[in-house]
């Protein structure tokens, strides 16, 4: 296996509250939903940088194809990373986050490790960080 990840998928209760989120909200570019004519295959693409996708899916949708049923939601089995440039554009798209309906979970403040983060879920409960640390600065 390559080191390589080219789609995140997150299990969405409500395909379109959640579309709505990330493509109005924060901003990130996507054509909508696709595959609507499949039986369970309504999703929605969102381009990253770097040549990763976000995926939004139906939970329902995504248990159906793996056969895993479907439990309950933790939301810190993981979290999502958003690295930016300087100390205000974390509080720049956390400001946007909010603004869109994200749950301000904890508000940006200096790390252990010399940076500065907080966090953020989306509608479903999906952790995301958004973090400057000057070792990870992103190349935009």
């Amino acid at each position: 296996m390559k080191p390589r990840i080219s789609v995140i998928t997150l299990g969405v209760a409500d395909l379109q509250r959640s579309l709505a989120f990330y493509r109005d909200g924060l901003g990130l570019p996507t054509v909508g939903i696709v595959g609507q004519e499949f039986d369970h295959g309504a999703v929605a693409f969102f381009d990253l940088s770097g040549g990763l996708k976000l995926a939004l899916w139906a939970q329902a949708d995504i248990a159906h194809d793996t056969g895993v049923p479907q439990g309950p939601a933790d939301p810190t089995r993981f979290t999502i990373g958003h690295n930016v440039g300087s100390r205000s554009d974390v509080d720049a798209v956390m400001a946007q986050a909010s603004r869109a309906g994200a749950r301000i979970v904890k508000t940006a403040r200096d790390t252990f490790y010399g940076g500065y983060a907080g966090y953020f879920s989306d509608p479903d409960g999906h952790l995301w960080e958004v973090v400057w640390n000057p070792a990870l600065l992103p190349e935009d």
